[in-house]
């Protein structure tokens, strides 16, 4: 995977927008001001490929990156609260077409923010997941706030917070430090090889 390659591709708010799905693709998923912009950012090396914002809710469109043979989905964040019940049902529609298309997806990067136990939200997503036999990682975010003490104890409690948390992957991620950067390029790049061999195919 060449990760300088990658290139903001086009971003759509409404389901009869979304193009049809031509590349695999790996979707990135969380709730509002979880870090999503930031780990993308951080994976690709750029400092503005996707949007960052210290304001809550700000992605409300369904963003697509395009590297050589994989395409890459930031999903808009959920659960804002100070958003209109249009807003959200709009959200809802968006979210519900993405996942219902049938597209062609290999993963689901599932961010929650480690400090805390997953929120309703996060929960009702993950669930989503694991209903619709959807492959995801759960990576967790801001991991850097934590001390060792305090990352081994949250680990320990995601075991019980979690569904089916014995199956899933969770790598916990730090922007700062980099940490969890390298797991996840690793699961990108096992996915991109694996596109390629299938188009020589």
């Amino acid at each position: 995977m060449n990760y300088h390659a990658i290139e903001f591709e086009t971003s759509f708010g409404l389901l009869s927008q979304l193009p049809p799905s031509t590349l695999t693709e790996i979707a990135f998923s969380g709730r509002s001001n979880v870090g999503k912009s930031t780990l993308i950012n951080k994976i690709f090396n750029r400092k503005t490929l996707a949007k960052v914002s210290s304001v809550p809710g700000k992605t409300r469109t369904i963003n697509f990156f395009k590297g050589e043979n994989v395409r890459f989905v930031d999903l808009p964040g959920y659960g804002f609260a100070k958003v209109s019940k249009a807003e959200k049902r709009r959200w809802a529609d968006l979210m519900e077409g993405y996942f219902g298309q049938g597209r062609d997806i290999a993963l689901v990067f599932q961010l929650i923010d480690m400090r805390h136990a997953p929120t309703e939200d996060d929960l009702m997503m993950i669930n989503f997941l694991i209903d619709g036999g959807l492959p995801f990682v759960i990576v967790l975010t801001k991991a850097d706030k934590l001390n060792k003490t305090q990352r081994q104890a949250r680990l320990t409690a995601l075991q019980e917070e979690i569904p089916c948390a014995d199956q899933v992957t969770l790598i916990p991620f730090s922007a700062v430090n980099g940490d969890g950067v390298e797991e996840i390029k690793s699961i990108i790049d096992e996915i991109a090889q694996e596109c390629s061999l299938e188009e020589e195919n």
